[in-house]
């Protein structure tokens, strides 16, 4: 049974506007990542589709903000979590809202697979 398609998009609009720190949780448990593997991590877990533009505005937003840091590795630019990028991602994971509400927007785990 699909989800209800305006709950679909209820959803879809949440992880939109809420990306940057589903990607901080996401580099959080990573060292390292590329865009590309960020994209396809969001489409498997969150189950929405994101353009690789959105995703690498996101990143270059956070980049600015001093919350991870980009390094290039041949042809592709690579990121990890900074110190203030963890210490953000905690501050928001370590209220029982903020880690349940991050956590509700994924798939479940049966879908993942």
């Amino acid at each position: 049974m699909g989800e209800n398609p305006a709950f679909a998009e209820f959803r879809f609009k949440l992880i939109k506007d809420l990306l940057e720190y589903v990607i901080l949780k996401y580099l959080r448990e990573q060292s390292r990542v590329s865009g590309y593997e960020l994209t396809g991590w969001v489409n498997r877990d969150y189950g929405v589709l994101v353009s690789p533009g959105t995703i690498y505005l996101k990143l270059y937003s956070l980049e600015r903000q001093g919350l991870i840091r980009g390094v290039q590795q041949g042809r592709r630019r690579e990121f990890t979590i900074t110190k203030k990028g963890r210490e953000t991602i905690d501050g928001i994971l370590s209220e029982p809202v903020g880690e349940k509400f991050l956590t509700m927007l994924e798939k479940p785990k049966e879908e993942k697979e």
